[in-house]
């Protein structure tokens, strides 16, 4: 793992230990962030070879509530329409300071009750709630005491809001716990009276599993167009995956998981998650070959899922499930790496295995951090584009879908260390710095 060795900057997303990559120091966090674009392609990666995908022998890890088979849901896509012309591409973009929270962050999102408010995450284990742009006095929650956050990849690392949170108040938190020693744990809770102050007593675990080395805790919790809540889970962390875990179908570690809330007390599986009648592979899971997927996303449109999955030593990547997926895919790891094999160094089979729409090297960074695709009103020129940038590099870059063809650009070295997007109930999107700094997104002229 990266050896992250300033005070502020306490969560690398993710590029494993024994890389040679460095990070350098944050910058203040009322520093200027709007950059020229950068270089507007990405070098051709080493040609990929075809891998053979090993079976799952382990047993399952411990944890979990489970109930029984749920109908299945397939994942909702809104009805086609007749797309206006794309605009032109690439866009160019800006960052404009919102404000500065005093302690790292790693998310933001919204509740979707029409409140306008942002929920900002803290890594220390705090909820907090931009109203307007003031930031609350009062955490909307604070379980500081429940969470470990002595490594740079720990703490309470996302929210995720219930569909139907206006009138459940249901929530869900993804955090790793003192209690485990680290143990990542995915908890319920519920709003108080006061919509501003969530209520700790409702506390309700779902699912706890060990994690055998302190980093590529994935993180990342979204409720799909399906209303199944999607969990990422990295491989356990280390280096190179020493327990094979990411292609490990009886473990949960190194997956997307995908499992039904919707029902009061513990959860449900979905009746078409792929590996239901898998025997031996946990019903919970939904894609594997995963090594640190710290953030995915839906595009709220067309139901399409992004996945930004950190590297090892030599390659970051994006992959793409499209709405119509069934599941079941192999995003590589750690047959592959990037487009290049990774185990064995060459000569690998990828057969089965789902490449990424987007690879880049190290010389252009070292963590990707996975964002949205644009559907908000202000910036039409941004329409359609998937915006996501790099942890070390503080590069944003922009792909799209055209004629089935991915166009995909450097638009903004930004200064800032990207610990994630965020996007608000009105699809206009934000950038978080750990140190505490969140900017908007804009398109410039």
């Amino acid at each position: 793992m990266r050896t992250l060795l300033f005070s502020l900057l306490l969560l690398a997303l993710s590029a494993c230990a024994g890389s040679t990559t460095s990070q350098g120091s944050l910058p203040p966090a009322t520093a200027p962030v709007s950059r020229p674009p950068a270089a507007t392609a990405t070098p051709d990666l080493p040609p990929t070879a075809q891998i053979a995908t090993p079976a799952a022998t382990a047993t399952p890890t411990a944890g979990a509530l489970m109930a029984e088979a749920t109908p299945t849901k397939a994942r909702a896509t809104p009805p086609p329409a007749t797309p206006p012309p794309p605009p032109p591409f690439p866009p160019r973009i800006a960052l404009q300071p919102l404000l500065t929270l005093p302690d790292p962050i790693t998310y933001l999102t919204h509740a979707g009750d029409g409140s306008g408010r942002l929920f900002v995450v803290e890594k220390q284990g705090r909820v907090r709630i931009i109203a307007g742009e003031a930031l609350l006095p009062t955490p909307f929650l604070d379980i500081s005491g429940l969470v470990l956050a002595r490594g740079s990849e720990q703490g309470l690392l996302s929210i995720a809001f219930a569909p139907d949170y206006p009138s459940s108040g249901q929530f869900y938190v993804n955090y790793t716990a003192r209690a485990g020693d680290g143990a990542t744990v995915i908890a319920r809770y519920r709003v108080s009276a006061d919509p501003n102050r969530a209520d700790p007593a409702t506390a309700e675990v779902l699912l706890q599993f060990d994690q055998p080395a302190p980093n590529h805790n994935g993180g990342q919790l979204q409720f799909g167009p399906d209303g199944f809540l999607y969990i990422g889970t990295g491989d356990g962390g280390s280096a190179d995956d020493p327990w094979d875990n990411a292609e490990n179908l009886a473990v949960w570690l190194g997956k997307m998981l995908r499992i039904d809330v919707s029902r009061p007390g513990g959860y449900a599986i979905p009746a078409d998650n792929p590996f239901l009648a898998r025997a031996g592979a946990l019903p919970e899971l939904w894609a594997y070959g995963l090594r640190n997927p710290w953030r995915f996303s839906f595009d709220r449109l067309t139901g399409d899922l992004y996945i930004a999955d950190v590297g090892q030593n030599r390659f970051e990547e994006v992959n793409f499930q499209p709405a119509h997926s069934t599941g079941g895919e192999h995003y590589g790891w750690d047959t592959t790496e990037g487009l290049s094999c990774f185990e064995p160094r060459a000569g690998c089979n990828t057969a089965g295995i789902s490449l990424p729409f987007f690879a880049y090297g190290h010389d252009q960074g070292c963590s990707v951090t996975g964002g949205y695709v644009y559907r908000g009103a202000r910036y039409p020129d941004l329409a359609g584009v998937y915006l996501f940038g790099d942890f070390c590099s503080s590069r944003i870059w922009g792909a799209r879908a055209q004629a089935g063809v991915w166009q995909s650009a450097a638009l903004l070295d930004s200064g800032v260390n990207i610990a994630s997007f965020g996007e608000d109930e009105a699809g206009e999107l934000y950038v978080l710095d750990l140190n505490g700094s969140i900017y908007r997104l804009l398109a410039v002229e």
